[in-house]
């Protein structure tokens, strides 16, 4: 297959495109850098199978030649990012999201489109399932990020109706991994970057609010499962091992030896106090899909890729 990846720079495409192109498949990578990082990708750079347009996908989008899918994984996607980025996290939602089912449609591509949890917002019903619409608040700090991705989904659906497009929609949960940014603002990364230095950890209110991570190459293995399925409509993929906050940081601590524990900050607005996928569906029309790396075996790769980048080694 021949496939344009939007956000192909970025901490998720660029494992995506080291997959796909380790599929046998060719594998372009399109990005404005602006929270992607070419860093990640340059390790492609002598595949004759892999190229990369540095493009906005909010403008319209050119890509010589066939396709035979589109993944759109372009768009802010931490509370720094969004919240530095509010109009173009709208933007690349809507504009970009239009702009690469276009492609799609003139291309008879099948799309793909990176949704999020977030479309659940704070949610009422634990675990979350693909059926449950979510409690979002649309004009709170958080809100462009989450009506963006909500948008998306309808945009997408939309296009299936209407046009009979081939459409896939993947609800991401927290993901991380090696080449996550070491200032994207997540949990993962602040929590990694604190315990190398020494510092104590950031919980915010009383860490009684619970996530569970995947592993970005269980994640990856969701999404290209999904690429080739079947299954029009959202699929959670994300890990549904919970734990709190608190119980996580601790996690970090001890992995890294900090002995400088912990220190509360103030909740942040509308930050959710649950977050759990159920990723029952995911098991059922994915060919028994289900995250297969331990929790601390994932944080051990990434604080080591924490550790080379920050010249800790």
């Amino acid at each position: 297959m021949r496939i344009l990846i939007t956000g192909g720079a970025g901490f998720i495409g660029s494992h995506l495109c080291d997959r796909l192109l380790a599929d046998g498949h060719t594998v372009i990578a399109m990005d404005n850098l602006i929270t992607g990082n070419t860093d990640n990708i340059a390790h492609l750079a002598g595949d004759r199978r892999f190229s990369f347009i540095f493009h906005d996908v909010t403008q319209y989008i050119y890509v010589e030649g066939p396709l035979d899918a589109v993944l759109h994984f372009a768009s802010p996607a931490s509370p720094v990012d969004y919240l530095n980025y509010p109009i173009q996290t709208l933007k690349v939602g809507a504009l970009g999201t239009h702009k690469a089912l276009g492609l799609a449609k003139a291309k008879a591509a099948r799309f793909l489109l990176a949704s999020t949890s977030e479309v659940y917002g704070d949610p009422l019903v634990h675990p979350q399932t693909e059926d449950y619409w979510g409690n979002v608040n649309p004009i709170g700090p958080r809100g462009v990020y989450d009506e963006a991705k909500r948008f998306a989904e309808a945009l997408t659906l939309a296009y299936q109706r209407t046009h009979g497009l081939e459409t896939r929609i993947v609800r991401i949960f927290n993901t991380y991994g090696p080449r996550m940014r070491i200032n994207d603002g997540r949990v993962v990364p602040n929590f990694i970057y604190q315990a190398l230095h020494s510092q104590p950890l950031t919980v915010y209110g009383d860490g009684s609010q619970t996530r569970s991570f995947c592993y970005v190459s269980d994640l990856v293995e969701g999404v290209v499962r999904l690429l080739h399925s079947e299954e029009p409509e959202p699929v959670n993929i994300g890990n549904p091992a919970e734990m709190t906050i608190l119980q996580f940081a601790e996690t970090i601590n001890r992995l890294t030896g900090n002995p400088a524990g912990i220190v509360r900050r103030p909740l942040p607005v509308d930050d959710p106090q649950q977050r759990r996928p159920d990723i029952s569906k995911a098991q059922r029309v994915l060919g028994g899909w289900t995250p297969a790396t331990p929790l601390e075996q994932g944080l051990a790769s990434t604080v080591a890729d924490f550790r080379q980048r920050l010249g800790l080694l």
